[in-house]
């Protein structure tokens, strides 16, 4: 039978609160799962002080703490022992182990929004999956390089795992979405105790002992990319184990920054973020933060709404910020 909530069982959420903007983009994640979703379970997971950090990486706003811990998050610290400064998206990696174990659990990267309750996703948590809004970012192929067949090959067989089951057939050979690739916005699973250490092993094994076909390949920032749709495929779940529609779609927005938000998105999506940012708690806490406060505050996303038609955006993301920074209204 597949996994499933039932309807006494809260889910388990996931995002990741740090030092700098995290903090408050995780506040402004917690605040929209709150306006739609009053049982399910948030986890703010915090990287701890170590040897790995040479900074404190702990959320430093009290108030952004408070708040979150007001909103029923629970503050979850753990240790990065493998990454940490030098791959920050690791994080996401090295917290799983700390979730209750045998538990079914969703992560978002905290810089998503969400639109609607996500008990409305109708998740199979024994099939995991992943972010399919994603560009052809990885990998970047080179002259004299290997292509694609042979890098996405080499990372399967490194790992023992079927390679010519993972591809979509109904897209050209060498075309990148035949390539199982996601972005890492969200993935979810049964156990994340499970699904954390085949991830841990295989993006560390990727980074210090990568095939030969990876030479040429740059890791940083794609290497949690790189390994997720391994550990997805290893897990018996792909590309169609989420119906379409809901994630990245009408129940969550993985917005990436405010510019580009206000840039490409719905008018939906634009009225439920300034709705929930208006609350008071929420925007006494979000304005201490020079985007939050320019972007939402002084007006500035509306400037950059205006500077684009929707139903005409430029089809690389890279256009729609240089746009952004050519009027001098980039933010980050």
């Amino acid at each position: 039978m597949a996994a499933q909530l039932s309807a006494q069982t809260p889910l388990n959420v996931l995002i990741i609160g740090q030092s700098g903007r995290l903090e408050y983009e995780a506040v402004l994640f917690a605040a929209s799962l709150r306006y739609f979703n009053q049982t399910a379970r948030l986890f703010v997971a915090e990287p701890q002080p170590g040897p790995l950090w040479p900074n404190n990486p702990r959320m430093k706003n009290p108030q952004a703490r408070a708040l979150l811990e007001r909103l029923g998050a629970t503050i979850l610290p753990f240790e990065n022992t493998v990454f940490g400064h030098g791959y920050p998206n690791g994080n996401k990696i090295e917290a799983l182990t700390a979730l209750p174990q045998n538990e079914p659990f969703v992560f978002f990267d905290t810089d998503t929004l969400l639109l609607d309750n996500l008990d409305l996703v109708p998740f199979d948590f024994d099939r995991p999956s992943a972010s399919l809004r994603r560009e052809d970012t990885w990998p970047k192929i080179e002259l004299y390089g290997p292509d694609r067949t042979q890098i996405w090959k080499a990372l399967y067989d490194h790992f023992g795992l079927d390679f010519e089951s993972s591809l979509d057939l109904t897209q050209p050979d060498g075309f990148w979405k035949r390539y199982l690739y996601f972005n890492a916005g969200f993935f979810y699973y049964r156990c994340p105790r499970v699904f954390g250490e085949i991830f841990l092993s295989y993006a560390r094994s990727i980074r210090d002992t990568p095939p030969p076909e990876l030479v040429l390949q740059s890791l940083d920032p794609w290497l949690d990319q790189v390994a997720l749709p391994l550990v997805v495929h290893r897990l018996g779940g792909g590309r169609d184990a989420l119906a379409p529609g809901y994630l990245d779609a009408s129940v969550s927005c993985h917005y990436r920054l405010l510019p580009l938000l206000y840039a490409r998105e719905t008018d939906r999506v634009v009225d439920t973020l300034e709705k929930i940012a208006e609350q008071p708690d929420v925007k006494s806490v979000l304005q201490q933060y020079d985007v939050f406060r320019f972007m939402l505050y002084h007006g500035r996303g509306r400037k950059v709404r205006a500077l684009f038609d929707r139903e005409n955006l430029p089809r690389k993301e890279q256009a729609i910020r240089n746009k952004i920074r050519r009027e001098g209204f980039w933010m980050r």
